[in-house]
């Protein structure tokens, strides 16, 4: 059994995906598998999956029934999971080499069940491999220890650094949501009494727009955090709203990145 499952959804992503993948494959710890869900892309993507499943059996795709977003496709993924530990990784972004080998030692130190990391911001044409990176200012920086109370104020977790252990918690699926059913999973969590770690060192990039913008996708969120906040996490009104105004100072923050 591999000791990590990484999870990728993938919905016409051919133009970043063969480096998402390889970012995983040439990872320094290589006793994982990838799980990827193809939500019925029609731009190739899945012909490429199929190619690099041939070439390395850790691959393994996986088409959709039917279109269901992002969060049903990890779904898809996570259930399909071996591993002791499943992490996140989207089809548009990368890892460094060195991620998976540093967060399982980081996630050994401790008796935090959810980890995470730092990660660099790149930019959206950025055309390169995880192994050309060349470290950069933009860093969104991890915080040391988040509990139920500091992620009902901010998303401090970003997901493409975020691994769970299920020997902890178990096999943890994300709400049905069509947004930020990462964000809910990440509350459900904590809800049930466990925290979470953040390793200081950026081991993850994520593929942004340029700095200092905020893009009418950020600007969307608002209303799915609502949704969260009220729905999922049952908070108050005055509740909620103080969460809406840190989730918006996080995204404006992060935008000038």
């Amino acid at each position: 059994m591999p000791l990590v499952s990484v999870v990728m959804p993938v919905y016409n992503s051919a133009s970043t995906l063969g480096a998402a993948v390889r970012s995983v494959l040439t990872q320094t710890h290589s006793d994982l598998e990838l799980l990827i869900t193809d939500d019925q892309s029609s731009d190739g993507s899945m012909d490429l999956l199929l190619e690099f499943a041939k070439q390395d059996e850790r691959v393994l795709p996986q088409t959709a029934p039917e279109r269901g977003g992002a969060g049903r496709a990890r779904n898809l993924a996570i259930e399909r999971a071996r591993g002791d530990y499943v992490a996140f990784l989207d089809s548009d972004d990368m890892w460094l080499p060195e991620k998976t080998e540093k967060q399982l030692a980081f996630a050994a130190e401790g008796s935090a069940p959810l980890t995470f990391t730092s990660y660099f911001k790149m930019d959206a044409d950025y055309a390169g491999e995880s192994t050309d990176w060349v470290p950069n200012s933009r860093v969104i920086r991890a915080r040391d220890h988040v509990d139920y109370r500091a992620m009902l104020v901010r998303d401090h977790i970003g997901a493409l650094t975020a691994m769970y252990d299920r020997n902890a918690l178990g096999t943890r699926l994300m709400p049905e949501m069509r947004k930020r059913q990462d964000y809910a999973l990440w509350l459900s969590i904590m809800r049930d009494g466990a925290d979470a770690r953040g390793l200081a060192e950026p081991l993850a990039i994520y593929r942004a727009h340029q700095a200092g913008s905020l893009s009418s996708n950020k600007l969307s969120l608002v209303s799915y955090n609502w949704e969260l906040y009220r729905e999922h996490e049952h908070l108050s009104v005055p509740r909620s709203t103080r969460a809406l105004a840190g989730a918006v100072w996080q995204s404006l923050r992060n935008s000038r990145i």
